[in-house]
């Protein structure tokens, strides 16, 4: 069961989603700029857990080449990081509504022809082009209510190539909530999904892939 101090984060964000689409993205920006007034605040860099999930999402892809490949909350960029060492050829965008992230980084992994970043949310973005791989991990419980995970997801949805991949990582049991507004997708399939339940915080690794037209 969730802790007291997590239930009442959910319900502040539950509560922002009755805002418009763009007001609950520029109430998000200002939360998250706030949250990285110092530099890694969920410590993803450093802590064993976060580096174990990293090392497990990277394992669970589908074994095929990524031409282009978009990260949505890559927050300071320790997976894009992980991205760009893994996939040489590829190019890869990390996408964050904090401008503070997003600085650091371009620290940690500088921008050149291969790799970019750019602010944007995932309910109001159009990046114009679609990708062979998409991850979005620990960012679907911060948009609420039902009418804003089915948009998210549509929007997540859209950004694949037909024959693209798309992974979600949330925290297991909620996952399963989360990850069934995906599968109710009509374009995507859910290629296979793996369930960590080891402490300190269960989590789940969920790939898609689009269906033939």
């Amino acid at each position: 069961m969730p802790s007291l101090p997590e239930l009442m984060h959910r319900t502040f964000f539950r509560t922002l989603s009755l805002l418009s689409p763009e007001g609950q993205g520029m109430i998000l920006r200002r939360y998250f700029d706030w949250r990285h007034r110092v530099p890694d605040p969920w410590k993803l860099a450093t802590d064993s857990y976060e580096q174990r999930k990293y090392r497990s999402t990277l394992k669970h892809l589908p074994l095929r080449p990524y031409r282009r490949i978009i990260e949505v909350g890559c927050s300071e960029g320790v997976f894009t990081h992980a991205l760009a060492a893994a996939y040489p050829d590829a190019e890869i965008i990390g996408v964050d509504v904090s401008e503070r992230a997003l600085a650091r980084a371009r620290a940690r992994v500088p921008e050149d022809e291969r790799v970019r970043f750019v602010r944007a949310d995932i309910l109001t973005h159009r990046p114009g082009r679609r990708f062979d791989l998409v991850f979005c991990s620990e960012t679907l419980y911060y948009l609420g209510r039902h009418d804003r995970l089915r948009r998210a997801c549509a929007q997540l949805s859209e950004l694949l190539v037909p024959d693209g991949v798309l992974v979600a990582v949330h925290p297991w049991p909620e996952a399963t909530r989360l990850h069934g507004y995906l599968d109710a997708h009509g374009s995507l399939a859910r290629l296979s999904e793996q369930v960590y339940t080891e402490p300190p915080r269960p989590f789940a690794i969920t790939v898609w892939g689009t269906k033939p037209t």
